[in-house]
């Protein structure tokens, strides 16, 4: 209560009840790409390694194998090809290179697009009791999903450097280039898996159809064979498939083959509208996120 003689003196009176309003944090709802705070993002890069670790450490927590998860299944699926595909119907490759090798080549950046792209589709539901509870920038969430698949990543990479070596294969200067691609592959991944991510937390039907997606999405990528074995009047359509231009950069770079012609700068463009949009979309759901969850 005001008291009279305060009143009565003019003087100004503060209510202890009310919360001091430079201690309040008011969180509003952006518009655009205003939405895409990357001031915030960067803020909270702590939180970044923190979720990415956190993603590791589940993931081989009592495991015999530990790290070596990261290098068995790509491993595993190359010496099933080189049985059936290299051995017995003797799937050509480009320069005579050795089968296994040509295959381990795109199925490990195959393995790091696949678990990205499956990992950001259902990161939001797998990730709903820390997102309804907790301020955070939402599309951390995703990021650090990418930043704990790239340790998978790196040390499958260093296996296959070895096997390059071992068939005979020089490194090549082109080697250097593997970043170029490796951003591609992680641009290509995300922007779809913002796009399946958004839709699974209206649909929840889409987290169990993105395996078959992405099985399907493998054989239709030169992941098993050469994208040279295309017919020239179809490679600018298959080139639309962004991941054609990834796989045989990643070869080139690795094993000398040709390097993407022209016709993969279509799977740049559609790499990036997916980006763009998958962005957007996801800030977008996001405005409305717990209330879904």
């Amino acid at each position: 209560m005001v008291s009279l003689r305060a009143a009565e003196t003019g003087r100004r009176v503060t209510d202890r009840t009310k919360p001091d309003s430079s201690n309040v944090t008011l969180i509003r709802v952006r518009s655009g790409w205003e939405a895409l705070n990357l001031r915030e993002l960067w803020s909270r890069r702590e939180l970044l390694w923190f979720l990415a670790w956190r993603d590791i450490r589940v993931r081989y927590k009592q495991t015999i194998l530990g790290a070596g998860w990261a290098v068995l299944p790509p491993f595993l699926q190359m010496v099933v090809f080189s049985v059936v595909l290299g051995g017995f119907l003797k799937i050509p490759t480009d320069n005579q290179i050795p089968y296994p090798v040509f295959s381990f080549a795109a199925l490990v950046p195959w393995t790091l697009f696949s678990a990205i792209l499956s990992g950001t589709a259902g990161s939001l539901i797998a990730n709903a009791a820390i997102l309804t509870k907790v301020y955070f920038p939402r599309l951390l969430i995703p990021l650090a999903n990418v930043a704990a698949r790239l340790v998978d990543f790196f040390v499958a990479f260093v296996i296959l450097v070895g096997m390059v070596l071992v068939f005979g294969r020089s490194i090549t200067p082109a080697i250097f280039l593997i970043p170029i691609f490796l951003l591609f592959l992680i641009v290509t991944a995300l922007g779809f898996g913002l796009w399946l991510g958004a839709l699974n937390m209206y649909i929840r039907d889409i987290q169990m159809l993105v395996p078959f997606l992405v099985g399907l999405w493998e054989y239709a990528s030169p992941v098993v064979y050469s994208a040279n074995s295309v017919p020239p009047a179809w490679r600018l359509i298959y080139a639309l498939n962004p991941m054609t231009g990834v796989l045989v950069g990643f070869r080139w770079c690795l094993l000398g083959t040709a390097p993407p012609g022209p016709e993969n700068w279509a799977s740049v463009v559609i790499a990036l509208v997916m980006f763009i949009s998958g962005v957007t979309v996801f800030q977008r759901v996001q405005r409305n996120m717990v209330d879904i969850l």
